[in-house]
C-alpha cells in the first residue's frame, strides 16, 4: 500500500448523533428517476459482459445518463388509454464492440431490464440509444492501467453504517411493496411507489405515494376502500410508533378519475413526472439528507476505473466493517477521495467518522487502520462483484 496514503480518523461523543428529527426517501422500481438508474445499470452489466467476450477485460465506457420523457394518458375506471409513449434516452461514452453495434447493445439490454421488471407492456416506452465513442485520454487510462486499474476521475464516495430506525423501517416497507405476497392482495399497486421518512424524537411517520392501476378499480369510493385496506396491511407490520399515510394528494372530494392517483401503466413517468439518473436512491437504497452523501449517480458507471461506482461501494462496506469493530461505536461514516490517473487502489484520502468514546484507544485506531487497509487490498474483488451485478447500485 502507497506511504503517501492520507487515513484521518476523527471521533466525536455518541450522543451527539441523536437529535430531534431526522428524514429519508425511498423510490421504488417503477418511479422514473429509479427506471434511469435501473437502465443504465442494466446497459452497463450487458458492456462488462460483451467486453470480456470481445476483449478479455472491461474496457472504457461509462453509460451514467439517461432521460426519461415522460407521455400522455387517459386513465379511466376499468382501463384507459396511452395517447403519447413514454421516451427513454440513454447517453454516455463506450468503446467500440467488433461484431455489435453499441445501440442494439443498449437497446436489447434496456428493453429485457423493463420487461423483467415492469408488470406493465414496456412497448409503451420508446428506448433510444445516444451511447458514443470515448476520448482519448480516458481510453488511454485502461491501456496504461492493465495491470492496475486506474481511477478515471477526481470524486469521492461515501458510506455509513449502522441504519438509524427509520432509515430501516423504510426499506422495511419497500420490501413490503415489493413482497409476491403484497402484489398478490393488491393487483392495483402499480411498480411506481416512493416513501418519504420522517421522525421527531421517537415517533415515526411515513408518506407513501403508489400508482394505482386504472383496471383494477371501478369507482371513487372502490378507491378509497382499496386504499384504506392498503394502509392496514401495511401499517401492521410497522413498528410503533408509526403513522403511514398514502396518497395524500388524493382529493376526498373527487367524483371522477382526475382527484385521484389513478393510472394505465402503473408509472407516473406516462404522464406525471419525467425522470433523470442519479436522482434517486444511493447504493443503500436510500436518500439520505442528513447524513454524508456523494452526489455521484452510480448507476451505468465502469466498475473497474470509475470511482463514482468503485469508491461509493468501498466506503459502504468499510464503514459497514469498522461500525462491528468495537461495541463502543456509534455511527462510522467514511468518506474516500481519489485523484485521476492514481490506481484505484491508493486513494489519496481517506476520512472516517465514528460516533463513539471521547477518547480512541490506540488498539481501536490499529484495528480500523488494518480494516482500512484489508478493504483496500481487496479492491479488485469488490470491482468485480460490482461488474457482476452482485452489488446494487440503487
Amino acid at each position: 500500500m502507497s506511504d503517501d496514503l492520507r487515513i484521518v480518523i476523527r471521533v466525536r461523543p455518541a450522543e451527539a448523533e441523536s437529535s430531534t428529527s431526522e428524514m429519508c426517501e425511498h423510490k421504488g422500481i417503477g418511479h422514473p428517476d429509479s427506471l434511469c438508474d435501473g437502465v443504465v445499470e442494466a446497459v452497463s452489466l450487458a458492456l462488462n459482459r460483451a467486453y470480456h467476450e470481445a476483449y478479455g477485460r472491461i474496457q472504457h465506457y461509462n453509460v451514467d445518463k439517461a432521460l426519461l420523457i415522460g407521455g400522455q394518458s387517459r386513465p379511466r375506471f376499468g382501463g384507459g388509454c396511452i395517447d403519447v409513449p413514454m421516451r427513454l434516452i440513454v447517453c454516455g461514452r463506450a468503446t467500440a464492440l467488433p461484431e455489435l453495434d453499441l445501440a442494439v447493445l443498449v437497446g436489447a439490454a434496456a428493453r429485457e431490464y423493463l420487461d423483467h421488471n415492469l408488470h406493465c407492456d414496456s412497448s409503451l416506452i420508446q428506448i433510444e440509444s445516444a451511447v458514443r465513442c470515448g476520448s482519448p485520454n480516458l481510453q488511454q487510462i485502461f491501456a496504461r492501467g492493465k495491470a492496475v486499474a486506474l481511477a478515471n476521475d477526481t470524486s469521492f464516495g461515501v458510506g455509513f453504517a449502522p441504519l438509524s430506525r427509520l432509515e430501516s423501517t423504510v426499506l422495511q416497507l419497500a420490501d413490503s411493496l415489493r413482497s409476491r405476497p403484497f402484489r398478490t392482495q393488491f393487483p392495483v399497486a402499480g411498480d411506481d411507489y416512493k416513501i418519504m421518512g420522517h421522525r421527531i424524537g421517537q415517533a415515526l411517520t411515513l408518506t407513501l405515494a403508489v400508482a394505482m392501476l386504472d383496471r383494477e378499480v371501478e369507482s371513487v369510493a372502490h378507491y378509497f376502500a382499496l386504499k384504506r385496506s392498503m394502509v392496514d396491511t401495511l401499517a401492521a407490520s410497522l413498528p410503533a410508533p408509526c403513522t403511514l399515510q398514502l396518497n395524500m394528494l388524493d382529493d376526498p372530494m373527487a367524483t371522477n378519475e382526475n382527484g385521484i392517483y389513478l393510472t394505465v401503466t402503473g408509472l407516473s413517468a406516462e404522464q406525471g413526472d419525467d425522470g433523470q439518473v442519479g436522482r434517486g436512491n444511493r447504493m443503500n437504497g436510500l436518500i439520505t439528507p442528513c447524513r454524508s452523501m456523494s452526489l455521484e449517480a452510480v448507476a451505468g458507471k465502469n466498475p473497474v476505473a470509475h470511482v463514482g461506482k468503485l469508491y461509493n461501494a468501498a466506503a459502504n462496506e468499510l464503514a459497514t466493517a469498522l461500525a462491528k469493530l468495537d461495541p463502543t461505536f456509534g455511527t462510522v461514516s467514511v468518506q474516500i477521495l481519489s485523484t485521476i490517473g492514481r490506481p484505484v487502489e491508493k486513494p489519496s484520502l481517506i476520512a472516517i467518522d465514528i460516533a463513539g468514546p471521547p477518547q480512541l484507544h490506540e488498539k481501536s485506531r490499529r484495528q480500523i487502520e488494518a480494516e482500512v487497509h484489508r478493504q483496500l487490498h481487496s479492491i479488485a474483488s469488490l470491482s468485480d462483484r460490482l461488474a457482476s451485478g452482485l452489488i446494487p447500485a440503487f
